[in-house]
C-alpha cells in the first residue's frame, strides 16, 4: 500500500471513530443505546429508498441475532420510535416503520452530522467532490462485499 492509501486508511479510521463517538453521545442524550440510533438511521435509509424493512433485514444490517433484534425492536416500539405492521402481501411477515418520534430523532442526528460534514466540504470544487464520491463509492462497494471481520 502506498503512503497516500495508508494516509487515507488512517483518516478513515479516525473519521469512523469520531462518527461513532458522535452517534454514541447523541444516542445517550436521547436515552438510547448507540445500536438503537443505528437502527433508526437504517430505517430512515430504507424509508428513503422505498425498501421494506423487516426485523430480519434489520438484523442482517446490524449483525444481531434473532433474540437481540427482537429486544431492540421491542425497546424501540415501547419508546414510540417504531411500529410493527403486518405485510399486506405476506401476513407472515412483519414490517417496521418509523413513528413520528423515530423519524424526528433519526433526522435530528443525521442533520447535525450532515451540517458538520457539509461545512467541512464546502471549500472543495465539483471536480474534487467528484473524485471523493468515486473513492468513497469504491470503498462502500468493497466493504459491502467483503466478508465480516470476526475476532
Amino acid at each position: 500500500m502506498d503512503q497516500s492509501a495508508t494516509a487515507a486508511a488512517t483518516l478513515l479510521r479516525r473519521i469512523t471513530a469520531q462518527l461513532d463517538q458522535r452517534a454514541a453521545d447523541f444516542a445517550a442524550a436521547e436515552g438510547l443505546h448507540p445500536t438503537d440510533l443505528r437502527a433508526l438511521v437504517l430505517l430512515l435509509d430504507a424509508r428513503r429508498d422505498g425498501h421494506p424493512a423487516t426485523p430480519g433485514w434489520l438484523s442482517a444490517r446490524l449483525s444481531l441475532n434473532s433474540a437481540s433484534i427482537t429486544a431492540l425492536v421491542d425497546r424501540l416500539a415501547r419508546g414510540g420510535y417504531v411500529e410493527r405492521t403486518p405485510d399486506r402481501r405476506d401476513r407472515r411477515r412483519v414490517l417496521l416503520a418509523l413513528r413520528d418520534r423515530g423519524l424526528a430523532v433519526g433526522t435530528a442526528y443525521l442533520s447535525a452530522t450532515a451540517g458538520v460534514v457539509t461545512a467541512a466540504l464546502s471549500g472543495f470544487d465539483a471536480e474534487d467532490m467528484g473524485t471523493a464520491v468515486r473513492v468513497l463509492s469504491s470503498l462502500d462497494q468493497a466493504l459491502s462485499g467483503a466478508p465480516s471481520v470476526r475476532a
